[in-house]
């Protein structure tokens, strides 16, 4: 299993969006300086978020970029899954021999569903709530459907 930094970046873009969302527009220039990526490697990671619906541009003098929704309305999932990210676990994208499954497929598929269901559950606006804990547990039901609970430590 490999993350790419497709991903990673994308996420850490839109975190940025958000902490300055309300004060004004974001500069790509400005994430790169803040975040330490590189200019053209946002711009391309732009193209994708926008068109996905996530981001909007904001033309002009003291133009850049906003988030296209609320925060809270933003899931990791939605913002690497817009950025390319594959989540492809089995064979590491590899076609199957004789285009058949291979026996761990299942496996690799579980672990697939059971991530994407935690990335789908965080929200934008939770990881940059310092106080927010979003240590989740992932358990399977008796009718083994995925379900995500926050860890009560209370």
């Amino acid at each position: 299993m490999k993350l790419t930094t497709k991903g990673r970046y994308a996420v850490v873009a839109m975190l940025f969006l958000e902490r300055n969302s309300g004060i004004k527009p974001v500069t790509l220039s400005e994430i790169s300086d803040s975040e330490g990526i590189s200019l053209s490697y946002l711009e391309q990671l732009f193209i994708k978020l926008r068109r996905k619906g996530l981001i909007k541009s904001v033309r002009g003098p003291g133009g850049g970029y906003v988030l296209a929704k609320p925060a809270a309305e933003i899931s990791v999932a939605a913002v690497m899954l817009a950025a390319g990210e594959q989540f492809d676990f089995c064979c590491q994208g590899n076609t199957h021999k004789d285009g058949e499954r291979c026996f761990t497929h299942k496996l690799w598929d579980g672990l697939r569903n059971v991530i994407l269901k935690y990335l789908e559950s965080v929200r934008l606006n939770q990881l940059n709530d310092p106080d927010l804990d979003i240590s989740w547990c992932v358990c399977i039901d008796s009718t083994d459907k995925l379900s995500g609970a926050i860890k009560d430590e209370h």
